[in-house]
């Protein structure tokens, strides 16, 4: 029991060391400039610090889009992960997805750009199957995991 105790305890310390909330008025201006500039309708925002980098969960639009960013410290947009709808795929992505997958259901759908590379995840179930799939903008696969 004392081992159990022991590893949730440093589990829980573990967690705090990786990521820490930041408030707004806390952050690098260069970081806080960068993010208004480049996402000026963004609600429900909330900071943190990952890894040597500033990661920020927000929302936009009527619906409430889910989004994380992150940044470095000179304010320069690292990576982005946005919510989307299978309509915002590329077509070539749609295409793969209707000839490998046809008969799957499609949930979950990220786009995620980093630098100048972008990249689609989702999970797509079928009855008891279930797999979380990557995407490149062309239709290539890039991973596929069962889930």
């Amino acid at each position: 029991m004392k081992k159990i105790i022991l590893a949730a305890l440093l589990l829980k310390l573990t967690d705090r060391v990786s990521a820490q909330d930041i408030a707004q008025n806390e952050l690098p201006s260069l970081v806080r400039n960068s993010f208004q500039k480049t996402f000026p309708k963004a609600s429900d925002v909330e900071w943190e610090t990952e890894g040597g980098l500033y990661k920020v969960e927000f929302e936009t639009g009527l619906f409430g889009t889910d989004h994380h960013a992150w940044f470095d410290g000179a304010g320069k947009l690292v990576r982005h992960k946005e919510e989307i709808g299978k309509s915002d795929l590329p077509a070539a992505v749609r295409s793969k997805l209707d000839k490998a997958f046809s008969g799957y259901r499609v949930d979950d759908i990220d786009k995620i750009s980093t630098g100048t590379k972008v990249t689609y995840t989702m999970e797509l179930k079928r009855f008891t199957e279930e797999w979380k799939v990557a995407f490149d903008a062309a239709g290539n696969m890039l991973s596929k995991i069962a889930d």
